[in-house]
Formats: structure tokens, C-alpha cells, sequence
């Protein structure tokens, strides 16, 4: 008789949710320094952090996002918490941020209001390289000022991001969805384009509710379909065009290259006037690594004052991927500068000193544990990526001295214990 008792039976293997994935050494070494860039854009055009919730209360993003986006109809984590309150895994970043800077009445002093913040999001679609239902993102938004110049600024920090990594195959595409004065009558002579059309229910439906996304469709055949469409930006109001080639200007003056792209449509319905993507073609299909626009009249919508904005959210994810395509690396293959072998119980306690001296001045130190030998310790060195070494036995440290040894050449001098945090600084310049 087989016993199939739990106490007999192997142990269930556990594996990470379809479509989350895992950042482990030594590849999360550049997923932290590609998130570490994208911020440091933010932080040095006065960008002040915010840490937002992972779940918000269901209808925040149900009015802010839009009913009518895939995001809300089709992708979002919703569930009914112990207190039979709808919440939801945060989709997207706007909304939370707006909700905040309502909540803890910041949009009452000084403006622009500029905020960064960095994290997981959360979007129930088909798994694929770069798209993943918990995706990491870095994103700004500046509220509370309509000027031109800043929707500007807020693109070249994306732009300088990208390029702090050496990314340079991207681009920026750029459009204007008009604004309040020009989108109802744009919405009229698009749907009556739309409505002509042979198309499918669903589609025509959703054509009816908000007739952008059919222009964002996919599909060969409704992409051929809709290839004569009226865009937006040839129906622009006087101030929604002059607003947009204002914020050209700046780029231009900037120095920031790209793209008018007249057909470009965004997930999220609150966007207004400026709207942009960066999109890198070394991706194949799903190229976007990053995108925002401006959203007048969000906050209205959620409930605070009249007060316009603009942000975007990049692709932590999307961007690895895309320095990879380029054949680069955003951090140091080295996970430490310096690795001490010990060879003996005196030998522990001192170089676990010299280790927290030099972690002290900034060093990054690793120690071999174990009582390894030698041979297996300078492996470790070999594996840790440090340039340097530090050996030790008992008789060593009997003589006051430590073993600093170079792994790039092999040379090895021995240095008096009092000697070594300030010979090994020198070493690493």
C-alpha cells in the first residue's frame, strides 16, 4: 500500500504568480540601477518624493482612469477586502498621487506641485518580455501650474533618464489631444468617421464611448480602416495649438529630438493637450518603454480644486529591456570592491573589523564564512567580482599584517593591520 500521507509526500514546490517576476542577484543589480537613474532625473529638477498605497479604494481609478479604458474595463485587480470594501491593486500612478496631494492639502501652497515616486503596478493582461502583470515603474507629476515650459521640463527628465543609462536608441513621439474648446467637435467628426465604417460590435461600441481607442486598435484590418481618419491635431482650438507649439519651442530649445505622431493614442482618459510616448524599436511590437501627457481638469474629477497637471510613468522593466537590445549594462558586473578570506578564528574577528572600517569610508566589503580554505575563499573573490583581496591566516595576524592582494594582476603584498583601510581607499582611488 503507498502511502500518501503529507508527512511522506514531497513538499509542493512554490512558484512566482504568472506574470510577476522575480529581480535576483546579479541581475537586480541593474534593475536598481535603472530605477536609481530614472529617479535621480526627477530628484535633480526639485522632484520631492511620494510612497503611495498598493491598493486604493476601487472607484478613484474607476473615475479617475476612465470606465470606458481597458484598464479599468478589463485589467485591474479588484477585490472585495474583509470589510466588503471594493479596493484595487494601484494600475497606474496619477490618480493615487492626485488623491494625495488632495488628501494632505499640498495643492494649497506653493505651485507647481512636483512629486516622483517608484514602485510595483499591478494590470491583469497576457504575460510577455517586458510586460508583466506586476510591472515597476518611475514616474513624476507636476500640478497645479498650465505652462508649456513645464510640460517641457517634465519630457526632458524622461529624456535625461534614459540617456544617464546610455540609452540612445529611443525616441520621443509627441502629439496634442486638444483640449476642452476643440474635443467635443473633434469627438463628433470621429465618430461620424467611425460610424461609416464596417465594424464590429464591439468595436462600434466602443466608438460610441470613447472613439480614441478605436484608433488605437491593433487589428491590421481596422488600422487599415481607420488609416484616413481626422486626427486631433488637425482640429486644434487657437490656444490648444498655440500651447502646443510653445512646449515644442522649449524642446527644441532644450536640445530634446523627436517625433509629431498625429495618431498617437494613449490607455488613459484624462490626458489633455500635450501627450507623449518614448518608444524604442529594438523591442519589436511592444515598444513603448515610457509615455505621459498633461490632464486638466483630473483633479476637478476627483474631487479638489481646478487645477491642471502633467506627468508621465516609465518603464523600469521595458527600459532593462531596452539596454539590453543595445548591448548594455546599467550597473557594475562587481557586487563588491573587496573580498577578506580568513584563514582562522583570530583571523574572522579581525578582518570582519577591517570589513565594517572599510563598509564605514564607503567600501563595499563581502566576507567568506565557513571556514573555507584558500583555494575556495579566492574563488568566492573570484565570483564576488571585487578587485581586491584581503588574506589572513592566524600566524598573519601574530606578525601584525594582512595579505592585500590585487585580483586583476595576482600581486600580493602584505600591509601592517593598522595600514590596510587607508592602503586599500588608495588602491580604489
Amino acid at each position: 500500500m503507498t502511502d500518501t500521507s503529507a508527512s511522506s509526500s514531497p513538499l509542493h514546490a512554490f512558484r512566482a504568480p504568472k506574470g510577476v517576476p522575480d529581480y535576483v542577484p546579479p541581475e537586480s543589480a541593474e534593475f536598481v540601477a535603472v530605477r536609481a537613474a530614472l529617479l535621480e532625473a526627477a530628484r535633480r529638477a526639485g522632484y520631492g518624493h511620494i510612497e503611495l498605497p498598493i491598493f486604493e479604494d476601487t472607484a478613484l481609478f474607476a473615475r479617475g482612469v476612465g470606465e470606458s479604458t481597458d484598464v479599468v474595463s478589463k485589467e485591474m485587480y479588484t477585490f472585495a477586502d474583509r470589510g466588503d470594501r471594493s479596493v484595487t491593486l494601484r494600475p497606474e500612478g496619477t490618480a493615487g498621487v492626485m488623491r494625495a496631494v488632495i488628501e494632505h492639502g499640498l495643492d494649497r501652497g506653493a505651485l507647481p506641485v512636483k512629486l516622483a515616486y517608484s514602485g510595483p503596478f499591478f494590470r491583469y493582461e497576457r504575460p510577455q518580455a517586458g510586460r508583466y502583470r506586476q510591472l515597476q515603474q518611475v514616474g513624476v507629476e507636476a500640478i497645479g501650474v498650465d505652462d508649456p515650459a513645464l510640460d517641457a521640463e517634465v519630457i526632458a527628465v524622461a529624456d535625461a533618464g534614459f540617456r544617464s543609462l546610455g540609452l540612445d536608441g529611443f525616441r520621443l513621439e509627441i502629439t496634442s489631444l486638444g483640449d476642452d474648446s476643440c474635443r467635443p467637435q473633434y469627438r463628433e467628426l470621429l465618430q461620424e468617421f467611425l460610424f461609416g465604417l464596417d465594424l464590429d460590435d464591439e468595436t462600434r461600441r466602443r466608438a460610441q464611448v470613447n472613439p480614441l481607442r478605436v484608433l488605437d486598435d491593433k487589428r491590421p484590418e481596422v488600422r487599415e480602416m481607420t488609416a484616413a481618419a481626422p486626427v486631433m491635431l488637425d482640429h486644434l482650438s487657437e490656444a490648444a495649438k498655440s500651447h502646443f507649439e510653445t512646449v515644442l519651442a522649449h524642446l527644441d530649445a532644450l536640445g530634446v529630438p523627436y517625433t509629431i505622431n498625429p495618431r498617437m493614442v494613449r490607455g488613459l482618459d484624462y490626458y489633455t493637450k500635450t501627450t507623449f510616448e518614448f518608444v524604442h524599436d529594438g523591442l519589436g511590437a511592444q515598444s513603448g518603454i515610457g509615455g505621459g501627457g498633461r490632464y486638466d481638469g483630473l483633479m476637478r474629477q476627483l474631487g479638489g480644486q481646478d487645477l491642471s497637471g502633467i506627468g508621465f510613468g516609465l518603464g523600469v522593466d521595458r527600459t532593462l529591456l531596452a539596454l539590453r537590445a543595445e548591448g548594455k549594462s546599467a550597473a557594475d558586473a562587481a557586487r563588491v570592491d573587496v573580498y577578506a578570506v580568513p584563514l582562522g578564528g583570530d583571523a574572522k574577528v579581525a578582518l570582519a573589523v577591517l570589513a565594517a572600517r572599510l563598509r564605514a569610508a564607503g567600501v563595499r566589503v563581502d566576507v567568506a564564512y565557513g571556514d573555507r580554505s584558500l583555494k575556495a575563499g579566492m574563488k568566492g573573490a573570484d565570483r564576488s567580482g571585487a578587485s581586491i583581496a584581503l588574506v589572513a591566516g592566524d600566524r598573519d595576524l601574530q606578525a601584525g599584517t594582512v595579505g592585500v592582494k590585487s585580483l586583476a594582476t595576482g600581486e600580493q603584498v602584505d600591509v601592517a593591520v593598522a595600514d590596510v583601510v587607508n592602503d586599500v581607499l588608495s588602491r580604489l582611488g
